[in-house]
């Protein structure tokens, strides 16, 4: 009964920890007004993380770098890029992706 006492107890102060550090930020910046650059660099942030998160599946297969054309991953996210920039939506970029990925490997 003494290691599972021990267990919940590191266990809410992983979760106050993880809620401290969530909080922090609202409470500190709430009711001010952030300066401009902030907000121009804050603004950055959601595209940066995507990049952070699809850079290793298109570019690595088998922990392995690779750019040739046998990366089917890496064509599939170029198309739906270039979608993407051509027609600013979501859902047509993500559906050829998808279907270039199923097309490839069913052939």
């Amino acid at each position: 009964m003494d290691g599972q006492i021990g267990i919940f107890c590191i266990i809410c102060a992983m979760a106050a920890v993880t809620y401290a550090t969530r909080c922090a930020p609202l409470l500190v910046l709430s009711g001010r007004t952030l300066p401009a650059p902030v907000i121009r660099f804050l603004s950055h942030v959601p595209a940066a993380v995507l990049a952070a998160l699809a850079a290793p599946a298109l570019f690595l297969q088998e922990n392995h770098l690779q750019l040739g054309l046998e990366n089917l991953t890496l064509w599939a996210g170029l198309a739906a890029l270039a979608l993407a920039i051509k027609t600013r939506g979501f859902f047509g970029p993500v559906a050829l992706g998808m279907a270039i990925v199923a097309v490839g490997r069913l052939f």
